[in-house]
């Protein structure tokens, strides 16, 4: 059951990988899948999703999520001069020996690919104007690099950075190479015109050529063996034959000897391996066609050999005009000279015993040699025959094609001794793979702690810039706290003043022996003295706030109200009036009421004041 779950989880993340290749140009199926699963998985987990079903859901209904994923899968762990010791060799060591082997005015051209957000390419341009010259440096050398991210790349245009990004440049190359603006490190206009920053895959997209150094770090760790096989062979084409090859520490080449060689194995620093054929400048399976102009006198030697060779050959050119057929093709075929000229197509051979036409194709467009192995040709009467049949374009100097060689080689022999091996050797073949897959498992192991190790770089730098912010919100928050201290004893101090203030206030009011009122514009009580309670028989408590009409303290509102209303109109007024009241025993008594108004500060009416004396 857990088998059976493994595999629809597997084939439910192919399917993200697909579909991340369509829709946007990533091919991640080249990457080792244990981690690739787990960065995919990871940012699943951020997101909140638990199968990659839902997760491919959410990716074709919000682009936007894109971004998020690559920036998990594509992890840009650089910094300047990162592992020092190697670019020390490499400023010592690799550039003088670069410069001494080429002529004086001779371009230089540098490819840094996996650029990431730019400080390889910019310790590249610094190490190569320290070596040359400022002048020199902006007249020879060309610094492409290349990366698969866009917000990367757009990052690496910008140069600039923040003061921990610049830490690892030394003190003088910091002030020679970079100018500070803004509180962060711009490098050099005028020598950032030699960086050439653009999008290339190293899967997929056609390699830069004649490169003199090729600084590819920590990139292959992340593609599996024949992924990494590909891509060396485009590095390996795109090497200039003294041209050299700078690796991350994790990556050996031990298996790759045939095209690269160690220079400083230490360092992961390699030559290019010239192979077989001259300089190797040609894209790998390229065949040269460049005869020396005094060559035509060999013509007649030529053809005999190619007639008298024991392996069947057929050459045609760009238009699939058959133009050669040597003395094998025709007898293992059925061809004669009458074929020559007619068009490939025509001819049984295009599609028996394989069909051609689809690899002719590609070698014209693409100019790539094709290996087509295990093609077995059954005749009547006669045993099944074998062969591997080689496909390659025939290029000129100019990479131009002249035509198509297809070369039958007859392999039977060697594939009935094959089985026989196989039959008897199983039981070892087993053990190999076994011990094989061991093997690989180790390093995917080890790789991919590697690529833990990076992380938990990049989480560390992240958590130190994090702890720094808190620190200085720390220092913020104290000083906040100092000024909130001192405003605090402040307005303790207003608070005492404020009571003490008011404390004379109300002993003021009730030291008046009259009876004080005082109310709002809406005639709502404010002040009630004790002159009040007395006459009244009504506490402060019992009337402050409510209307002056509905206390039932036998005093006539009606007749005091004019008087109120006059004084809210005219501020300079006071009124005064006699009326008959009841008194809090309920004997009758007139009183003498005083009115006028009740100001603010400002000079504006906010109530009105009464005095009430009683006459008897």
């Amino acid at each position: 059951m857990n088998a059976r779950a493994d595999n629809e989880a597997n084939e439910s993340f192919e399917a993200v990988l697909r579909y991340i290749r369509d829709a946007r140009g990533f091919d991640f199926t080249g990457y080792k899948r244990a981690s690739l699963m787990r960065r995919v998985r990871h940012r699943m987990d951020q997101a909140g999703f638990s199968t990659f079903e839902e997760y491919l859901d959410t990716l074709q209904a919000s682009p936007d999520e894109f971004s998020a994923l690559f920036n998990t899968i594509l992890i840009n762990v650089t910094s300047f001069f990162r592992d020092p010791p190697a670019w020390d060799y490499v400023r010592d060591e690799v550039v003088p020996t670069l410069l001494a082997e080429r002529r004086p005015n001779e371009a230089i051209r540098v490819w840094s690919a996996g650029c990431a957000s730019g400080e390889e390419a910019y310790t590249l341009a610094m190490i190569f104007a320290e070596a040359m010259g400022v002048d020199d440096f902006r007249a020879r050398v060309k610094i492409y690099a290349t990366d698969v991210d866009e917000e990367a790349l757009n990052e690496a245009r910008a140069a600039s950075y923040d003061a921990k990004a610049v830490e690892p440049v030394p003190a003088e190359l910091l002030s020679r190479y970079f100018e500070s603006v803004g509180g962060r490190y711009v490098f050099r206009k005028d020598l950032r015109r030699a960086v050439i920053f653009g999008r290339n895959d190293l899967v997929k997209d056609a390699p830069i050529s004649r490169v003199d150094l090729l600084v590819c770090r920590n990139t292959l760790m992340y593609l599996n063996a024949d992924t990494q096989r590909t891509v060396l062979g485009r590095l390996h084409f795109a090497l200039a034959p003294r041209g050299v090859l700078f690796l991350g520490h994790a990556e050996m080449l031990l298996s790759h000897a045939d095209r690269f060689t160690p220079l400083n194995l230490k360092y992961r620093i390699f030559h290019k391996v010239l192979t077989a054929g001259g300089a190797g400048g040609r894209h790998p399976g390229a065949v040269p066609l460049d005869p020396p102009a005094d060559a035509s006198g060999l013509a007649t030697v030529r053809d005999l050999a190619f007639r008298a060779s024991p392996v069947a050959q057929i050459v045609v050119t760009g238009d699939d005009t058959v133009a050669m057929i040597n003395k094998q093709a025709e007898t293992t075929f059925g061809l004669s000279a009458r074929d020559i000229g007619r068009l490939l197509r025509d001819l049984d051979v295009s599609y028996r015993p394989v069909e051609l036409r689809a690899y002719l194709e590609q070698a014209k467009v693409e100019r790539r040699s094709a290996r087509i192995q295990d093609v077995q040709w059954s005749r009547p009467g006669a045993d099944p025959v074998w062969f591997e049949i080689h496909v390659n374009p025939l290029v000129d100097t100019e990479n131009g094609l002249l035509g198509i060689s297809v070369v039958f080689f007859d392999v039977t022999s060697t594939r009935v001794l094959l089985d026989k091996v196989v039959q008897t050797n199983q039981q070892l073949e087993t053990a190999y793979e076994e011990l094989q897959s061991t093997n690989e498992e180790l390093e995917t192991t080890n790789e991919e702690l590697q690529s833990t190790v990076e992380e938990l770089e990049t989480t560390n730098e992240e958590l130190q810039s994090t702890n720094e912010e808190l620190e200085t919100m720390n220092e913020e928050l104290q000083s906040t706290n100092d000024e909130l201290h001192t405003i605090n004893d402040a307005m303790r101090e207003r608070s005492i003043e404020l009571d003490e203030a008011t404390g004379f206030l109300d002993s003021l009011v009730d030291s008046i022996r009259l009876c004080l009122i005082v109310v709002d514009q809406q005639m709502r009580v404010v002040v009630w003295n004790r002159g009040c309670e007395e006459l009244w028989g009504l506490r402060s408590g019992e009337v402050i706030g409510k209307p002056l009409s509905a206390l039932d303290i036998g005093l006539p509102t009606d007749e005091v109200k004019p008087l109120i209303g006059r004084v809210f109109v005219d501020a300079d007024l006071s009124e005064e009036t006699t009326v008959d009241a009841v008194n809090r025993r309920g004997r009758s008594t007139r009183v003498r009421v005083l009115c006028s108004a009740f100001r603010a500060g400002d000079g504006s009416v906010n109530g009105a004041v009464l005095l009430r004396e009683p006459l008897d």
